[in-house]
């Protein structure tokens, strides 16, 4: 009996341990884990992925996304990693002269980034905006907590129609340069504009302290 029980115990031990591995190696597999390990974006108002990942995350497949918010349909079908790798979006290497790096047409994927994945946040057309102020704050959420040695925050031009034109740098105002932030998991930047209505887009950049690593993160807005 006591053999049995043994036997018993043992195969049902190495069952648990195949299944805990088969578990381990599908969570690794999921998207998610990708974020584990990545870095931050502007939360508020909502980076182009960030805010497509907020909205649909957890229903990408769902059919209703195509008439209810198709910029973010177009993106989810282009990669749905760059969805999932909302806090990803970055350039090693920039030396500060950012137009060098990232040519017009393509600011909103940091000059399409990793092979591409980002390419479908350039898409021109009705994004969905965030409404806000002239008075508001950038937040941003930063999971490596990398600090940053500055942020520029710019404003497109008043005339400028983000739905029917490619973003150029040329159509950027500069609306706040911040000095560094120590290392932390939340940033916020105050931003004082005027002049301002209806659609625009909020640019961020992040210089990253760590290395010379650099986000560049195109929020879709509406002044009120």
């Amino acid at each position: 009996m006591d053999c049995h029980m043994h036997a018993h115990n043992s195969r049902r031990r190495r069952l648990t341990l195949v299944l805990s591995t088969f578990v381990a190696v599908l969570l690794s597999l999921i998207p998610w884990s990708g974020t584990a390990v990545a870095h931050g974006s502007v939360v508020d108002p909502a980076s182009r992925n960030y805010g497509c990942w907020q909205r649909w995350g957890s229903d990408h497949q769902n059919p209703a996304m195509a008439k209810e918010d198709p910029m973010c349909w177009q993106a989810w079908q282009a990669d749905p990693n760059a969805m999932w790798n909302w806090n990803g979006l970055y350039r090693n290497g920039s030396g500060g002269n950012f137009p060098a790096a990232v040519p017009d047409g393509q600011l909103c994927s940091g000059g399409r980034t990793e092979g591409g994945r980002y390419n479908a946040l350039d898409a021109v057309g009705p994004w969905k905006t965030t409404d806000i102020a002239a008075d508001f704050d950038v937040k941003l959420y930063d999971q490596a907590s990398h600090g940053a040695d500055y942020f520029l925050v710019y404003v497109t031009r008043q005339g400028f129609d983000p739905t029917t034109q490619p973003l150029r740098w040329s159509d950027l105002e500069l609306v706040a340069r911040t000095g560094k932030y120590a290392p932390s998991q939340n940033y916020m930047i105050p931003v004082s504009t005027s002049g301002y209505s209806g659609r625009h887009i909020v640019y961020t950049i992040w210089q990253a302290s760590h290395m010379d690593q650099t986000y560049f993160l195109c929020s879709d807005v509406n002044f009120r």
